[in-house]
């Protein structure tokens, strides 16, 4: 992923937030051995816990036999996007049909070595770590070995825990741009107010006041 200066994220507080904020569903890439011809990709839910990430998967899945070929893998989260058109985003001065398209979106890739989890009390833990994160409210039977219903599906499950060894994060929403051009988009994007374009204006609105601060005189 191409991170320009001005798209990185300000700081890893930054991602952590995203992340924390409902950015928690991810695809899973594993490589596996240099004979394999593809990767395994999985969509998944995850919790972010600390340095690492906690999820689990039924035990038929594909992506076990590449985690243990290779237990380099990423977890990439994409979301927050929107097409831009070119109209919008001309420089002041130009005609509109000068302006040229993007995309706004926020990613984040997770590059981690895996290890799977086959302890029945380890795995009992991730999910109650997911549980406690998906389902705060209870109103679920304790996931542990041996209850009902739980108890009986942990062979059925392998976890997974992924510790983190470097991140890639990016916010692509204009921020190399002038401000009223950026305002400009953003005013746009309330209008329209199809699929993500909400969730995007709020980014950028996010990034752009994020980015007055650290750059305001001290």
């Amino acid at each position: 992923m191409l991170v320009h200066p001005w798209d990185a994220a300000i700081d890893d507080d930054e991602w952590r937030a995203w992340i924390a904020a409902g950015h928690d569903f991810g695809q899973l890439i594993a490589a596996g051995g240099a004979e394999r011809e593809w990767p395994i990709v999985v969509p998944t839910h995850f919790v972010l816990a600390g340095e690492a990430v906690l999820l689990h998967l039924a035990r038929p899945n594909p992506v076990w036999t590449a985690i243990e070929e290779n237990a380099k893998v990423v977890l990439s989260v994409v979301n927050d996007y929107t097409f831009v058109p070119g109209y919008w985003r001309a420089a002041s001065g130009l005609p509109a049909e000068y302006g040229v398209p993007t995309t706004y979106y926020g990613a984040v890739q997770l590059h981690c070595e895996a290890a799977i989890v086959d302890d029945p009390e380890q795995k009992a833990l991730i999910l109650q770590t997911q549980l406690a994160h998906f389902q705060p409210e209870g109103q679920h039977a304790p996931a542990t070995v041996g209850a009902e219903p739980y108890g009986r599906m942990m062979s059925g499950i392998r976890g997974l825990r992924l510790q983190i060894v470097y991140v890639k994060a990016k916010f692509k929403y204009d921020d190399h741009k002038p401000l009223e051009l950026r305002e400009g988009v953003s005013a746009h994007l309330a209008e329209r107010d199809t699929g993500l374009d909400v969730d995007a204006r709020a980014e950028q609105q996010r990034r752009i006041a994020a980015l007055a601060e650290r750059y305001l005189p001290r």
